[in-house]
């Protein structure tokens, strides 16, 4: 038997007013979509934002419906929409804000296991790291330098 360890090493910023200016813009984007979210039914509502490497942003947000797991969320709407429009660009950086519309959120919340899985498929496919920010409604803020270190053993097409 053999063991093996995995680590993760992510940074954690004291709140949005220490983050490098381009990053606060993103996460000022993310909390914009997070407000147009559609979560009648979670009360949780979840903005993201993508820096593309041609300089575009895409934003998306949680998109519910009564007949769940039909809706989908933030980071999903947001790569898929930057995929379909432009498929040969690069995601760089995504932003993540979420949170509870009912009590106030001072976690950081990443992303979920699909979303994670949806984010992998763009690294590999792209072969570069997203660097990933996220936090809660306020607080603290985590940045993972690539998707490998929230989904350490990805399922990626070399499996097929």
């Amino acid at each position: 038997m053999k063991e093996i360890k995995i680590e993760s090493i992510l940074q954690v910023y004291d709140d949005f007013d220490e983050l490098p200016e381009a990053v606060a813009s993103l996460m000022t984007q993310a909390s914009e979509a997070r407000g147009r979210a559609y979560s009648p039914y979670s009360n949780f509502s979840v903005g993201a934002a993508l820096l593309l490497d041609n300089d575009e942003i895409i934003t998306g947000n949680n998109q519910e419906n009564a007949s769940y797991p039909s809706g989908l969320c933030a980071e999903r709407t947001a790569i898929y929409y930057a995929g379909s429009q432009f498929p040969d660009a690069k995601v760089v950086r995504m932003a993540i804000i979420a949170g509870s519309n009912i009590k106030h959120t001072m976690a950081p919340i990443p992303p979920c296991g699909a979303c994670r899985q949806a984010i992998a498929e763009y690294e590999v496919k792209q072969n570069a790291p997203i660097e990933i920010y996220f936090m809660g409604e306020t607080g603290k803020v985590v940045k993972s330098e690539s998707l490998a270190n929230l989904l350490p053993l990805i399922f990626d097409k070399t499996f097929l």
